[in-house]
């Protein structure tokens, strides 16, 4: 017959291992959210992407240096030193995005200028290339905007709020804990003709971290052998999807705002 002992650690492991499955299918890949994964002309905010037609497409232009990582901030790291930064470098991409999913892909005409240099060189070699075999057909002029996107990300603030609550009995316990950053996006619109700001919207997105810790530690058969066990996890809010859905909400106030100051105009339904 079996002692109480030889019973207990089995039931223990038992436990143990149970606890480690269900945490990972709990957390398996086929169980997060479509928005944390890949995919192709998705936008996170579905009002922008349900805003009605313009009734003519305003002609925008972002360039690389018109919106930018600003903040400085390095990747928060308590064990060891990091050269990452905290933020994206390039949320231009995110803004484009944004402003080609507007209405879906109805509301601005975006012109490139990313790759301005390389849109050039082509056309020069292209434009070289008819001229050396006296080709009659003359290539097209680049299209030009009427208003430039500018802005960047201005700030990017960690462990702004913490805390935690947790309890202990007889060397069972169990604790939460979460922490807030935020990051804060400024965009701005331009007029070309005027260098006249046309609105100013600045938008604040939170970034949150859960952690969830279970431990036993406790001395069995008369305090002479310790039983130990943890288990916990944790999840953090991607810091790029946190900002794509700043820039979103920008776009999306800057069309309202010029909705409202006539800039452009909602086509009649």
């Amino acid at each position: 017959m079996k002692t109480a002992k030889q019973l207990l650690l089995p039931s223990l492991l038992i436990a143990l291992l149970s606890s480690c499955v269900l945490l990972d299918s709990k957390y398996s890949l086929e169980n997060f959210k479509i928005t944390r994964l890949a995919e192709i002309a998705s936008v996170l905010n579905t009002e922008l992407w349900e805003l009605p037609k313009p009734k003519t497409k305003p002609v925008v232009a972002v360039y690389p240096s018109s919106f930018l990582d600003q903040t400085g901030q390095r990747r928060s790291n308590s064990t060891f030193a990091t050269f990452s930064t905290a933020v994206t470098q390039a949320p231009y991409t995110l803004l484009i995005q944004a402003l080609k999913h507007t209405a879906q892909g109805d509301f601005f005409e975006v012109v490139e200028r990313i790759g301005l240099d390389n849109l050039s060189k082509e056309r020069q070699l292209i434009r070289s290339t008819r001229e050396s075999f006296d080709e009659p057909q003359k290539l097209k002029p680049l299209m030009f905007a009427g208003i430039i996107f500018e802005g960047a990300v201005v700030s990017y603030e960690s462990n702004i709020r913490s805390g935690g609550t947790g309890g202990r009995v007889l060397g069972i316990g169990m604790s939460r804990s979460y922490r807030q950053d935020t990051v804060t996006v400024s965009l701005r619109t331009v007029s070309v003709l005027t260098g006249r700001i046309l609105t100013e919207v600045t938008t604040t997105k939170s970034i949150l971290s859960v952690g969830i810790n279970e431990d036993v530690f406790r001395f069995v058969f008369n305090s002479t052998e310790l039983v130990e066990i943890e288990n916990g996890n944790v999840e953090n809010e991607s810091i790029t999807i946190a900002l794509q859905s700043a820039i979103e909400m920008a776009v999306l106030k800057t069309v309202e705002k010029g909705i409202i100051k006539n800039y452009w105009s909602y086509r009649d339904v």
